[in-house]
């Protein structure tokens, strides 16, 4: 059935309903008008053609009745019904408002245990490792001379482990966010995707601005994914991230000179999740914030995102 088959089919239906329940104004006129707003919510019509629908119903209703009371009476009634078969539609908007504040709280409870966990890499773990120092030169002093090198490289090997252990506890959640804010921990995540990839990273813009807690943990996680995309695909030799914000929102650009792609055909292939979208979206959601993601084969890629401000 096409598009405008589906719409003729809505419109001769709503306007039998709405005639109905003019008629009889009983409650299973109402729930035929709830199970016409459930049906468009789930096909391929829309709110648009539902209001259309009323419309034209309303014209029909209006001219077979004569008189001003008549008309009025049609009028309300049409009314009532109508805003029957919009329940389906604010049903799904409180849900969707519940499950995005539920996400919401999710990501505040994730982001909490992922600061937890880093603190306890920073912290705990390198008390462990200030021991096994210890330990390793109180056995040096035990030691022959010959047996000695053999620590060393084993001081050495120890030393790797904190570099590592140093940089997982920052990407998990850089204390620098924190203390100083988004624009000199996006310095750090440039500085330190630089020196593993060897893409150049610029940082630009609202260098001593600082926003409210969640919004600079969702801007620096979507950053951390975008410059990820680029490491991954783009073939790119240089990156600019540029954070800005006005009155009413916080904005942030990550583009890159690499080699792009056509977007619609790689979301076909791999899927939002494939391309880190998901990941992305799900940030951004519960601070009603939105991303913008531009690209063509030869031309580089831009992310722009953008967080409202609210007071």
């Amino acid at each position: 059935m096409t598009h405008n088959q589906k719409a003729a089919e809505l419109q001769a239906r709503f306007a039998a309903g709405l005639d109905g329940y003019l008629e009889k104004a009983d409650e299973a006129s109402l729930a035929q008008a709830y199970e016409l707003g459930r049906r468009v919510l789930a096909g391929e019509l829309g709110l648009l053609e539902l209001i259309s629908c009323h419309g034209e119903a309303l014209l029909g209703a209006l001219k077979q009745r004569g008189g001003p009371e008549g008309m009025l009476q049609a009028v309300r009634a049409a009314q009532v019904y109508f805003v029957e078969s919009l329940s389906p539609f604010q049903m799904t908007h409180r849900a969707f408002q519940e499950a995005n504040a539920a996400l919401h709280r999710l990501n505040e409870s994730l982001e909490s245990e992922v600061k937890r966990v880093a603190h306890l890499l920073h912290g705990e773990a390198g008390q462990l490792l200030v021991a096994v120092y210890m330990a390793l030169d109180d056995l040096g002093r035990r030691l022959p001379a010959a047996e000695v090198k053999g620590l060393d490289r084993v001081r050495d090997l120890l030393n790797e482990v904190e570099v590592q252990l140093r940089r997982l506890s920052h990407e998990l959640h850089p204390t620098v966010l924190d203390d100083l804010g988004l624009f000199p921990a996006l310095e750090f995540l440039a500085e330190g995707f630089t020196r593993r990839s060897k893409v150049r990273v610029k940082v630009e813009g609202a260098a001593s601005e600082r926003f409210p807690p969640g919004i600079e943990s969702a801007l620096y996680r979507v950053v951390q994914e975008g410059l990820s995309n680029v490491a991954r695909h783009a073939q790119a030799t240089r990156v600019t991230i540029r954070l800005e914000r006005d009155a009413t929102a916080v904005r942030c650009l990550v583009e890159d000179d690499g080699v792009g792609f056509d977007a619609a055909v790689e979301i076909r292939r791999r899927g939002d999740r494939g391309l880190g979208l998901i990941g992305i979206r799900e940030r951004l959601s519960p601070l009603g914030g939105s991303f913008k993601l531009s690209t063509a084969p030869g031309k580089g890629t831009r992310l722009q995102i953008s967080i409202p401000l609210t007071s």
